[in-house]
């Protein structure tokens, strides 16, 4: 008989929220059961429970009939299950090695066998075909290589229920390869795989059940092979938004010069060249590492520039830090919005005024009500979920904690000239990326300059006027809009060399 996970009436409230109401389904071993819904759903608060990290004020998880008492991380391991959230359980110092075989290090006398350790570390290692070595700190391992680590560290584990939170957002097509190959083994050994993705096409290509949530609440239960794309979204939002690309209102009125990095090199990238004019939305396409996210840490100051030069509004700059590229009008909303873009245990009021707090000052005090009053302005701009102004940002789902830092960068005391945008719609769900996307052609037509970076090739050459194309370090190509398609931008993108631009 297969192995299952039930899950009965579980419901979970916040201060002002219900995260979950009375929430029962069964996941089947041997199948993958996709968990989906908007950000806000209630899936993240359900892995918590399931992991041990949050209690439910009611229900009850069993698995094979036999109800689970999971009152901490530990007590779910040993329970077999295991969740492998976005954000990164790892301990840096230490080696890949040692984060794998955490809390089950083989010893003698007290002592690590480190030669066993290195072995059956080397032995997983060479099955997910991953280039990384046993003794290596995870800390210098790039974003791609830890999540695997991670995945690593679930699978050496031989848990019984094996859940993943977003796991491909960090990584490449090769990567997503060798997961996906896995996920299937470990359903041939009938394990219990419970999946969270907003990329609809994995969905299709991995699951073979869909549960849908919707404001905590248990929408249906689907089977993947016997719906589509269509159905699903209108599913989840709760109606059909139809095409996202097609239904955007873009700036038609481009104007002149207003960014040009005239062949910067740095430590990580050489000989970059591009304009960015006002109104437009250029778009920066690649493979993970291809050098991206280190030309807008040039730009913004957070990198030092060997050679070549950065010109804004046709002065030539030279931002020593971020604070720099901020007074000349650049902000940033970076890749890894947890640790670099917000102050997870602060209000969403601080976050939002935190540029600005010099020009909302009573001195020698801080004008609060201003405080507040700019705050809600951004809560209703970009529809922030949630009951007030003085929530935790870390207790917000991931397209709410994005759009905090898009109401950060375009209040009315900023005068933002030109705003980049790096992985944007990261883990963030079809209703509130469609969104995004329209704020991205908004901001355009308020004559803003957009730098929109995304490893999803179809979002890019949708929502991008022109696309600059990254391989290596270096720009492989650029390409209009109207001439850009997956199979040309992902050429350039894998080529050491792209003789025509577009």
């Amino acid at each position: 008989m297969a192995q299952y996970l039930e899950f009965e009436g579980i419901s979970k409230s916040f201060p002002g929220v219900k995260a979950l109401d009375d929430i029962s389904f069964k996941s089947k071993g041997g199948k993958v059961l996709a968990l989906l819904g908007e950000n806000g759903a209630g899936k993240s608060t359900l892995l918590k429970i399931m992991s041990g990290d949050l209690r439910a004020d009611t229900g009850a998880i069993s698995l094979n009939g036999e109800k689970l008492n999971l009152i901490s991380p530990q007590q779910a391991i040993k329970a077999g299950i295991s969740v492998i959230y976005q954000e990164r359980q790892l301990i840096p110092t230490m080696s890949v090695m040692e984060n794998i075989f955490a809390g089950a290090l083989p010893k003698k006398a007290g002592f690590v066998k480190r030669a066993q350790l290195k072995a059956e570390t080397q032995a997983i290692i060479d099955k997910f075909g991953i280039p990384i070595s046993p003794e290596v700190p995870v800390m210098f391992l790039s974003i791609a290589h830890q999540q695997m680590v991670e995945i690593m560290k679930a699978y050496r584990r031989n848990s019984k229920v094996i859940a993943f939170d977003e796991p491909t957002a960090p990584l490449t097509d090769v990567e997503i390869k060798i997961l996906f190959d896995l996920i299937k083994q470990l359903k041939e050994e009938g394990k219990i795989i419970i999946y969270v993705s907003h990329r609809i096409k994995e969905i299709f290509e991995i699951t073979d059940d869909i549960v849908v949530l919707k404001d905590g609440k248990y929408v249906a239960k689907l089977v993947t092979a016997e719906t589509d794309e269509r159905a699903l979204i209108s599913a989840m939002v709760g109606r059909d938004i139809g095409d996202t690309y097609a239904n955007l209102i873009r700036n038609d009125s481009i104007g002149e010069v207003l960014l040009e990095a005239n062949n910067v090199t740095t430590y990580a990238v050489s000989d970059i060249s591009f304009t960015l004019h006002r109104g437009e939305v250029l778009g920066f396409a690649g493979l993970v590492g291809s050098g991206r996210t280190e030309v807008m840490r040039a730009i913004f100051g957070a990198d030092a520039i060997i050679s070549g030069e950065i010109r804004l509004e046709g002065r030539q700059m030279s931002f020593k830090t971020p604070k720099d590229a901020i007074d000349a009008g650049i902000a940033l909303c970076p890749e890894d919005r947890k640790e670099q873009g917000l102050v997870l245990f602060r209000s969403i009021e601080d976050n939002v005024c935190m540029p600005v707090l010099g020009k909302l000052r009573r001195w020698p005090f801080l004008n609060t009500k201003a405080c507040e009053a700019l705050t809600v302005k951004a809560v209703k701009k970009y529809d922030i979920k949630t009951p007030t102004v003085d929530k935790l940002v870390v207790e917000l789902s991931g397209g709410n904690q994005q759009k905090v830092i898009l109401g950060r960068w375009t209040s009315e005391l900023i005068d933002t000239k030109i705003l980049i945008l790096d992985e944007p719609t990261k883990g963030i769900d079809v209703k509130t990326k469609a969104e995004i996307y329209q704020t991205v052609c908004d901001l355009a037509k308020q004559g803003i300059g957009v730098i929109f970076i995304s490893s999803e090739l179809t979002e890019v050459i949708n929502v991008a006027d022109t696309i600059v194309v990254m391989h290596n370090g270096s720009i492989a190509g650029t390409v209009k809009r109207a001439d850009a398609t997956e199979e040309n931008v992902l050429a350039m993108a894998m080529l050491e060399q792209m003789e025509v631009k577009v």
